[in-house]
């Protein structure tokens, strides 16, 4: 997909991953809307870019109501809409309140899913548009302490097939990032319980899961929106793990080949 002059969306875009991602797709010559809670810092970043800030908790059902047609009003059609924000509550699960799990899976799963239903109209009778969700490698595999970020990550790779399905012969693509510990404020909270810190100890030692940077991880994802490609994982070596999961999903696309993908 040509990504220069293109209207990108990025959610959870005041700091780490949508921060760079922001400044990546800037960088490739995209126009971009940064929607996250901190207003003072979106507001900053966009500056910087030459973009558009819209301050949103996508975990109030109200704010995330109608959102895109509110971005697209104000700033123009949307072309590329990249679901990155995100939140890990970190503990066993029967340590957790319940208004941080209800949080949780409100914003990395319900949240990218709703703004997907709402951005795909427009993209559909513009004929051309890409959705991008950020998952990670914990939808793949589990450690201890991260039971409801895991789930909601599984849920969102898992919904990017099914949107994949929904969306087949159509002029929009998708692609779906897995990627293991960044360096972040969100990842180095991870190391710091015990359980998650021993697990990627031992994940590295077997050389399967070290750590990504924060610019590999941008600049992988905006090539891979603009090549349409299906699937980024990061780091490439744990790419064998993931495909044992996508298989799945695979041979039931083989399964159901010609079946039509709408009524």
């Amino acid at each position: 997909m040509k990504l220069t002059d293109a209207h990108v969306l990025i959610t959870g875009a005041s700091r780490g991953i949508g921060e760079a991602l922001a400044g990546q797709f800037a960088e490739a010559g995209s126009r971009v809307t940064l929607v996250a809670r901190s207003a003072d810092r979106i507001d900053e970043l966009a500056g910087e870019l030459g973009g558009a800030a819209v301050p949103a908790d996508l975990t109030d059902p109200a704010a995330l109501s109608g959102l895109i047609a509110r971005v697209e009003e104000e700033h123009g059609p949307l072309d590329v809409l990249v679901n990155n924000a995100g939140r890990l509550p970190i503990g066993a699960i029967m340590d957790l309140d319940q208004a941080d799990v209800d949080a949780t899976v409100r914003l990395n799963l319900l949240a990218p899913i709703e703004l997907c239903r709402q951005a795909l109209p427009g993209m559909i009778e513009r004929g051309r548009g890409h959705v991008a969700n950020i998952s990670s490698t914990a939808g793949v595999g589990c450690w201890p302490g991260i039971a409801a970020y895991c789930g909601t990550k599984a849920g969102l790779t898992h919904f990017t097939a099914g949107l994949r399905a929904d969306l087949r012969g159509l002029p929009i693509g998708t692609t779906v990032v897995e990627v293991h510990v960044v360096p972040t404020r969100m990842g180095e909270q991870l190391l710091e319980y015990g359980p998650a810190a021993a697990s990627d100890r031992r994940m590295r030692r077997l050389g399967i899961l070290p750590h990504v940077t924060l610019e590999k991880l941008a600049r992988h994802t905006v090539k891979a929106v603009a090549n349409n490609r299906r699937h980024l994982r990061l780091p490439r070596r744990a790419a064998f793990i993931a495909g044992l999961s996508e298989a799945p999903r695979r041979s039931t696309e083989w399964m159901i080949a010609g079946v039509p993908a709408r009524e």
